[in-house]
């Protein structure tokens, strides 16, 4: 399928591992110029140095703290010098600890914000202004099922990334005329290190088995296995793609069925 991205630009966030370091070889196996940051320098550039050797395209890295607004501010000005634009901006954060709302402490919830939503708000501001001037732009975010659906003992999941929707949709409507396409994705039970942290939390909390608490994650989903990370980043890569030019404001689940609503 001829997806348009070949010499494309793209800022993938948190890409050091999981879904995003997922995302980004998805696009670089298109042929889109890759600039990837996160937090541990050392995961990220042995990530990027990975996906350049396996993909043979230019591959930038810088790490980063995505709450940081003058970090990103400068992080985005260097890829633009770097590479003379920016066409596609997937923004992600590593999940807010598993906790029940009166364990989770106001630090929780300030750090919850700052990471799953405010990122959000960060990127977008500074790569909206490049995107107009090519009349041509993706902005993609990574949430979570939980987006639809609350998930137990993810409180601050349930409440922070589901207010990520709320620019997604506005971002959408503002910015559509300007051939900026913004959507999220939400995926489901998904194989990461994120997902073994929630397993063992639900074993303490159950008193199961990590294994017995991920075949039950399984077993709920239609499908009857957890998601991999490459499956959703093939969705991010439909969307930034111009197979998906009519489609926008929208939440795509990747989660196996797991959702229960229509």
């Amino acid at each position: 399928m001829e997806t348009g991205l070949k010499g494309r630009v793209a800022i993938v966030a948190a890409s050091s591992q999981g879904i995003g370091q997922a995302t980004a070889e998805a696009l670089a196996a298109e042929g889109c110029r890759i600039a990837m940051c996160a937090r541990n320098a050392q995961t990220l550039h042995a990530a990027a140095q990975r996906i350049q050797k396996r993909h043979h395209v230019e591959v930038f890295a810088h790490a980063l703290d995505v709450t940081d607004a003058e970090a990103v501010h400068r992080f985005v000005d260097v890829v633009v010098s770097k590479f003379g634009g920016i066409d596609v901006c997937v923004t992600n954060a590593g999940g807010p600890p598993a906790k029940g709302f009166l364990a989770a402490s106001l630090e929780d919830w300030r750090n919850a914000v700052d990471a799953n939503f405010m990122s959000t708000v960060y990127f977008a501001r500074e790569v909206i202004p490049h995107m107009q001037r090519r009349h041509w732009g993706r902005i993609i975010t990574i949430t979570s099922i939980t987006t639809k659906q609350p998930v137990a003992d993810l409180v601050l999941s349930n409440a922070v990334r589901a207010a990520v929707v709320g620019p997604v949709k506005s971002l959408a409507n503002e910015f559509g005329k300007d051939g900026i396409l913004v959507n999220n994705v939400g995926p489901g039970y998904t194989a990461t290190d994120r997902l073994k942290e929630l397993a063992k939390a639900r074993s303490a909390t159950l008193g199961k088995s990590e294994k017995e608490i991920s075949d039950g994650w399984s077993a709920d989903a239609p499908v009857k296995r957890l998601g991999e990370p490459r499956e959703v980043a093939d969705a991010i890569v439909w969307l930034a793609s111009e197979r998906a030019s009519y489609v926008t404001g929208q939440t795509v689940l990747v989660d196996g069925g797991l959702y229960k609503g229509l």
